[in-house]
Parts: C-alpha cells; structure tokens; sequence
C-alpha cells in the first residue's frame, strides 16, 4: 500500500514539472570569446549585441585598448581565451585594466571537449563553450610573484646558457688533448678557470700551470702537470678564449639578476613574524652530512621545512665559481627553487 502510494506520488511530482535535460545553463551572459594570434586576434559576442559580432583586432596596445572598451560598451563582462604561447599575455593585462573578468583555458580543455567547430570561428567557439560554463580558469598569480617569477626564470635561462659554455670549453680543451676534466671534476672552480686563464694569455709550461691550482685540491702536481700537455691549435685557443668571455659575461648578468630579484622580494615585506613565531632550527644528520631543518609556520597555519647543508667551507648558490675538485672540497650545495628564493629574500641566512 506504501509503495503504491510512494509511486504515485512520484508521478505526481515529475508530471507537476517537465525538465528539458537536454539544455544547458546559462553560466555566464555577459561573455565573449578572444582567438588569440601572433598578428592578430579575433573577437566574438553574443549576436544579440552587436550588429558585427565577430570582429579582428590587431596586437598594438592601441588596439588592444579599443577592443577593451568594444567589450566593455557591449556589456560584456567575462571573457575567454586561451593561452597560446605567451602571446595572451599583453590580452590579459589590458583586459584587466578595463576591469573584466578573464578566463584564461588551457587549449587541451577545449580541444577535448565534444562538438564540432569547423563551421564557426575560433572565438565563436569559446564564446559558446564559456557561455554554458564549460571552460575552466587557469591559475594566475598576482602581480608581485609574476614579477619574481620572470627574473627567476631569466636567472635559470642565464644558468643553463653558463653551463652550455661550460660544456664547450670541455670540448675545446678536450680537442686540444688537455685533459684537465680528468683531475679536476668541475673546471668552471677556481683552479680550473685560474688555469684555463694563464692558457689564454700565453702560459704553456705545464709545471708552471699545474702550481696555480688551489692548495685544497687533492690531486699530485704530476699529475695536474701531465693533463695539461697538449698540442694548443691556434684555432681551438680562439673558441676557448670567446667561451670563457661568454662564461665570464653570464656570471655577471646572474649576479645581476640576483640582485633584482634581492630587491624585489624584500618590498614584499616578510609574510612570517619571526619575533612572534622563530624559526626553530634542530640539527639532523643525513647521507651528506650535517644539515639543518628550518621550521616556519605562515600567516594561514601551515608549517613548512626547508633543509639545508651546513658546512664551514660550501656556500649556498651555484653562480660564484668556487672552487669543486673531485680530490678536494666538495663545493657549493645545490638548493632547490624555493631555497634560493627564500635566501635572496633574507629569510634563511646563509651560513
């Protein structure tokens, strides 16, 4: 008897109001959507709103202004694009100047989505697709830490570019039969580029070569003498000499970069009140050696460590050219991202 009445209820229920399943909902009405280009870009808005609704825009910062305030004359309020290279990126912040809401997609949503495109534009498409909110907005962090974020990466370009010329000085000198790699495990140390400059400017005894490495360095002078005999062919002494010159030049613009972003982090201001909450250092051993665990606990309660060597003779950083000979010392430690950022900062202190 319940059962009865429980299904007629139901039918009661589901004939009161009829649902269309097969029509979405509308998730944003004010959108548009932007085709991203390197030359130019192509807009859409909904028909409704404008007698063209499609339009092209060039990639000036005038024109980008123009579309901005088309957008916004149009009533639009959120737009979606997808993020094309770094091409989006001038889009993005003119867009927000005019104070709209971006959506910035991942062209792989997009493509995986199902339906077809090829009758309508690109911009069309995302309209569409952003209008039944099927799009999904990518992270963008603020201001401060996309400026951080650049000149971390133009840092790691400028270290990757330092140790391509490495790599060729290696090749240079190998070509030339100097086997200096062979006692010494890092050449771009002291000894190896205190070396490798008394070559450049004439020096060719290998005695008198072999006297100008670093006392740490554990190799006999006999043997450091033997590596460096070699026949010293004119041309390849050129490509050492412009390699080191590079080197030398890359050095220099990651001091450089270092100091920027030095700058730029200490205006963020500390995030961690250190007086109200310090940082409690407690020594741990590991497979290296001695190493010391930074405990800091932020503003929103999370507590995070960062580890880190202690040693009387390494140094944190990668771009000094200190001296990392297999028989000798074992040279600066490598530090993660986070690590290096934060020491820039003034947060952990080197030690």
């Amino acid at each position: 008897m319940r059962s009865r009445k429980t299904l007629a209820s139901k039918k009661k229920q589901s004939g009161r109001k009829n649902v269309d399943w097969k029509v979405l909902d509308i998730m944003h009405p004010d959108a548009a959507g932007i085709d991203v280009g390197g030359n130019e870009h192509w807009v859409a808005v909904s028909p409704d709103r404008d007698a063209e609704p499609v339009r092209r825009c060039g990639c000036f910062t005038a024109d980008l202004r123009e579309m901005a305030r088309w957008l916004t004359e149009k009533g639009v309020r959120s737009v979606a694009m997808q993020s094309t290279g770094v091409y989006w990126m001038p889009v993005l912040e003119v867009l927000e100047q005019h104070g709209l809401e971006v959506y910035l997609v991942n062209a792989r949503h997009t493509k995986n989505l199902p339906g077809r495109k090829s009758d309508i534009q690109e911009c069309q498409w995302l309209l569409k697709l952003h209008t039944f909110g099927l799009l999904n907005n990518s992270f963008q962090p603020t201001d401060e830490i996309r400026i951080a974020r650049a000149l971390w990466r133009q840092r790691g370009n400028l270290v990757a570019d330092a140790s391509s010329a490495i790599q060729r000085i290696q090749k240079a000198l190998i070509e030339m039969n100097i086997q200096l790699t062979s006692v010494l495990t890092d050449i771009s140390g002291v000894s190896g580029m205190t070396i490798i400059g008394a070559v450049l400017e004439g020096e060719r005894d290998p005695w008198q070569l072999a006297a100008l490495a670093q006392p740490g360095v554990k190799a006999i002078p006999a043997d450091i003498a033997k590596s460096l005999e070699g026949n010293w062919r004119e041309e390849l002494l050129f490509v050492l000499r412009q390699e080191v010159e590079l080197y030398r030049v890359y050095q220099e613009k990651i001091a450089a970069c270092d100091q920027q972003l030095r700058q730029h982090l200490e205006k963020l201001g500390s995030k961690v009140d250190l007086e109200a909450q310090p940082i409690d250092r407690s020594p741990a051993e590991g497979k290296e050696g001695k190493q010391a665990c930074t405990r800091v606990r932020s503003a929103d309660g999370t507590v995070s460590d960062y580890r880190y060597r202690l040693g009387a003779n390494q140094r944190h950083g990668c771009a000094d050219g200190a001296d990392r000979d297999r028989r000798g010392r074992g040279g600066p430690e490598r530090v993660s991202e986070r690590e290096a950022v934060r020491q820039l900062a003034g947060i952990v202190p080197h030690q």
